[in-house]
């Protein structure tokens, strides 16, 4: 008997024992039957509609999810591989099969809002055996708002937002997940990590269940990683190889190895992947029927091919379901993506930490290990000094950075190019009560003069409402709060806009800067040692003295162990950092410029026409600034600064 016979003749059975009015229990089926009998790939999340099909290697993920003999379920993975509806398929089983209540955590309100509207409640609309348990569907009703849904079997589903403590408070459920975990905080509101109070929900329930998923961030830190490391079992994907048959885990390689990924360079479409047992050539187009006969190991001992049966790798014996389990998986067993597009991903990521940090975590699925302790030197960059003027510069856009103290305004001009290639300018300083309007004119008039596009100004501190009285109405001015921990140096443009509707009091919308990654970012740029892609030209110029470049160095990252975890810190070796702060601010403007479209590229032939040339007052005025008691050294200003 097939399986579609074998569905027809299971749904005859039960039409027979309802109309004979028969109280059985339905048929027991596993995830991965549910989903493959009802699920259906919603056109609003999906980029091909139609009934789901479950590939080979998400049966034990997904089965997994279901199997009562497992508590917790850590999945760490990267792009493409069909994460998001393994979570619905696994949440429409839990409604109609398990009848379990349900509670699902976003790491944000906001993403738990989308959550609802572009993902669950299609769900709702496209799975028949999900549509018929939902009769307030399509219609205004208590039992469907747009973080609860509660069904006709009395069982319900919420959806919330984790950044809240509130949001894990007096609710008890069979069914916890976390999505996108490592995208949560570590401590919620001081009340302790989004695991430990999620899972609490679950603690009357006789088959509690907690499900997290996430691609994996900063590594020692990242939550998902964190958790895994706890697993009983930690589960990877081993497939065989077409000519000798051994099992292996798919990796990337590289240069150095005799596995992995191998092309020419340039040239992703010749890419290929090279047994690590036998070192034959394997073709993308096998990977299909690699993954139908592949099954997955763990580091300790397991072995599974659908999530439901264990046996010990070694014997093959039979062996009971752990309690806690881990997978990992990434983008290289996807049939929704290539692996000429992982090469070109790679290669796009040559030469620039952030894309390179992006391709660890999404496409490789690992967590991104950054360097401690080390830094650039100054004397290192100050040997690096070059000649050149704003009108030697091809293709660039001139922005700026200024930090706000209580007597003085510093601001670093740069110019980027498209490919984020960046030339040092020019540092000012401009003394002067920051609680008033006065100073903050001065620098804006000396930015235009020159020809700036953009500027992010820093708003801590005690001249907040200064820079927000500045700031109003000026569309090239970007007030900005830097906000620690792990999170982009610019908010995507989706999360910019949905902030940006709503204004402070004083009329204007800081943008939250993410300076621990400005700093990782700038740490990888001053490091680099060739010019292109985010590489730094320093020039000859009094204001780049040694004092500029022991501010721009003044920082390290650090790790420490703090509450039981390592984790890593940036930690200030010295007491002054303004140009480090200003290089990061600069570039935050020239990334949400680009992100707004309104970067202006100006090439050396256009100068004249589209450059404003520098006033001559203003000219005088910049220099004045720095060449003070005789000394143009920074440090000798900063210090009379301080002590005025």
């Amino acid at each position: 008997m097939d399986k579609l016979e074998a569905v027809t003749v299971r749904r005859t059975l039960a039409a027979i024992e309802s109309g004979l009015g028969v109280m059985k229990k339905p048929i027991p089926q596993t995830v991965t039957e549910w989903a493959n009998e009802n699920f259906y790939l919603s056109s609003e999340s999906s980029y091909t509609e139609g009934r789901w099909e479950t590939m080979p290697f998400q049966v034990a993920i997904l089965n997994a999810m279901g199997n009562d003999d497992i508590q917790v379920v850590d999945f760490i993975k990267s792009a493409r591989v069909g994460y998001t509806k393994m979570l619905l398929a696994a949440q429409g089983y839990f409604v109609e099969h398990k009848k379990r209540n349900q509670m699902l955590f976003q790491p944000t309100d906001q993403a738990a809002t989308e959550f609802m509207k572009e993902h669950f409640e299609p769900m709702i609309r496209d799975v028949p055996a999900i549509r018929a348990l939902a009769p307030w569907y399509g219609v205004k009703h208590r039992d469907s708002t747009k973080d609860r849904k509660l069904f006709s079997n009395q069982k319900q589903v919420r959806v919330k937002g984790g950044a809240s403590a509130k949001n894990y408070r007096e609710k008890s459920v069979d069914v916890v997940i976390f999505d996108e975990l490592s995208g949560f905080d570590s401590n919620i509101e001081h009340e302790g990590s989004p695991t430990t109070l999620g899972d609490k929900r679950t603690e009357g329930s006789v088959f509690r269940k907690s499900i997290r998923g996430s691609t994996p961030k900063v590594k020692d830190e990242c939550l998902i990683s964190l958790e895994a490391d706890n697993a009983q079992h930690y589960f990877r994907r081993f497939v065989p190889c077409p000519e000798c048959g051994e099992l292996q885990t798919l990796k990337f390689g590289g240069k150095e190895t005799n596995y992995g990924l191998k092309w020419e360079p340039s040239e992703p479409e010749s890419v290929f992947y090279c047994c690590e047992h036998c070192q034959s050539i394997i073709e993308n187009n096998d990977l299909s029927a690699m993954d139908a006969a592949g099954q997955w190991q763990s580091e300790q001992g397991l072995t599974t091919l659908d999530g439901i049966s264990f046996t010990h790798t070694d014997t093959g014996e039979p062996a009971a379901p752990p309690r806690h389990v881990a997978f990992h998986i990434w983008t290289i067993y996807s049939p929704w993506t290539t692996w000429a597009q992982i090469v070109q991903d790679w290669e796009t990521a040559q030469g620039d930490s952030d894309k390179l940090k992006t391709f660890i975590n999404v496409t490789l699925g690992e967590a991104w290990e950054q360097e401690t302790g080390e830094h650039t030197e100054p004397d290192i960059l100050m040997s690096r000094l070059e000649d050149y003027e704003i009108e030697d510069l091809e293709d660039v856009a001139l922005v700026a950075g200024v930090d706000t103290q209580d007597n003085r305004l510093e601001a670093s001009v740069y110019a980027f190019n498209e490919t984020e290639e960046a030339w040092a300018i020019e540092h000012f300083i401009f003394p002067g009560d920051t609680s008033q309007l006065e100073v903050f004119q001065e620098m804006a008039d000396t930015l235009s003069s020159m020809g700036v596009q953009f500027a992010c100004i820093d708003s801590g501190g005690h001249s907040t409402d200064t820079v927000y009285k500045f700031s109003r109405g000026k569309r090239w001015i970007f007030p900005i709060k830097g906000i620690s921990g792990n999170r982009e140096l610019v908010e995507d443009k989706g999360k910019r806009r949905q902030r940006l509707r709503t204004r402070t009091k004083k009329g204007v919308s800081p943008e939250p800067l993410g300076v621990d990654t400005g700093k990782s970012l700038l740490a990888s740029r001053l490091a680099k040692t060739e010019p292109g892609a985010g590489y730094i030209h320093f020039r000859h110029d009094p204001s780049m003295d040694d004092e500029f470049f022991a501010q721009l160095t003044s920082e390290v990252l650090v790790k420490e162990r703090k509450g039981g975890r390592i984790t890593s810190r940036w930690k200030q070796i010295r007491e002054r950092n303004e140009t480090l702060d200003c290089f990061i601010y600069a570039l935050a403007a020239f990334r949400m410029a680009a992100q707004d479209g309104k970067v202006r590229y100006i090439a050396k032939d256009q100068q004249a026409g589209e450059r404003q040339p520098m006033a001559a007052g203003a000219n005088r005025r910049r220099r004045s600034r720095r060449v003070t008691g005789g000394s143009s050294s920074l440090m000798n200003i900063a210090d009379r600064l301080a002590g005025d």
